[in-house]
């Protein structure tokens, strides 16, 4: 018989710390709760606002609510595109944790529109919170995440990045022109980090979804035509749903993944290799 090792424990998160940027709703909501629900011992979600129907506290109590958790849910709001507002965020996370496990950058920002007009003040918002804020999230942090890390079981960053980094979806009226560029240099910065970071035993890789139904997508999916038509013209017939974030992400920062680094995982059911039809709005 092969020696696979523990293979109960492939897919488990048992005493990890995680962060998860923008984890109040949507994509770093599945991420944290399938690390919750994989026996993560404290995820720590952030977000810019603390109250309201998408702030952190709601998304807290949804997580400590989860059935059969070990784990807790703890909540630090934060605006990860500015220097100080990070730094603050390292600081409160160093009060309670002396190490890192895992580091999921997902807080973004899109901005759509026709190309002339466009304000300066939205590209400066997308790729601040995109690009930059992300760099340095991961750089104030590589301490903590350098202490948690072995050969054997890597710390873990993940970037949540788009499909849109990859190719051109949306030009003309609705255009996101700068929110795809942003996107093309996050994949990009993970491959950079994945050979910075790697020999101090922490692996970078970046999760790339299509459409999923959320805040952020869903005036863009409307304008398309609606869920129906996507679908549609998915090869899988379907849009995004919680479990295919959840999972990819678990299995990214499980040990089944511990020797996969600085790559660019689609997860849109293929839909990026037939977008063409979507260039022209």
């Amino acid at each position: 018989m092969s020696d696979i090792g523990q293979f109960d424990r492939y897919f488990r998160l048992d005493g990890k710390v995680a962060l998860v940027t923008g984890g109040s709703r949507g994509i770093g909501l599945y991420a944290a709760t399938g690390f919750l629900l994989a026996g993560a011992k404290k995820v720590i979600i952030t977000a810019r606002k603390a109250g309201g129907e998408q702030g952190i506290d709601q998304a807290v109590d949804k997580l400590n609510r989860l059935p059969g958790i070990k784990g807790k849910a703890v909540g630090i709001p934060a605006n990860v595109s500015q220097i100080e507002e990070i730094e603050r965020l390292v600081n409160k996370i160093k009060e309670t944790e002396s190490k890192i496990d895992i580091v999921v950058a997902n807080a973004g920002a899109t901005w759509g529109g026709p190309f002339e007009p466009t304000p300066d003040s939205s590209s400066q918002k997308v790729l601040d919170l995109n690009v930059r804020g992300v760099f340095n999230l991961v750089r104030l942090l590589v301490p903590m995440l350098a202490a948690a890390g072995t050969p054997e079981d890597p710390s873990r960053v993940i970037i949540t990045s788009s499909t849109a980094g990859t190719n051109v979806p949306h030009v003309g009226e609705h255009g996101t022109i700068m929110y795809a560029v942003s996107k093309a240099a996050a994949d990009h910065l993970g491959r950079q980090l994945a050979v910075e970071l790697g020999p101090r035993n922490i692996t970078t890789n970046v999760v790339a979804p299509g459409f999923f139904p959320s805040k952020l997508a869903n005036g863009l999916i409307d304008i398309l035509g609606g869920d129906a038509e996507l679908k549609k013209n998915n090869p899988r017939g379907r849009l995004g749903e919680p479990r295919d974030i959840s999972g990819t992400m678990l299995w990214l920062c499980s040990p089944a993944a511990s020797y996969i680094n600085g790559v660019v995982i689609a997860v849109d059911g293929g839909q990026r290799l037939s977008s063409g039809r979507l260039t022209k709005l």
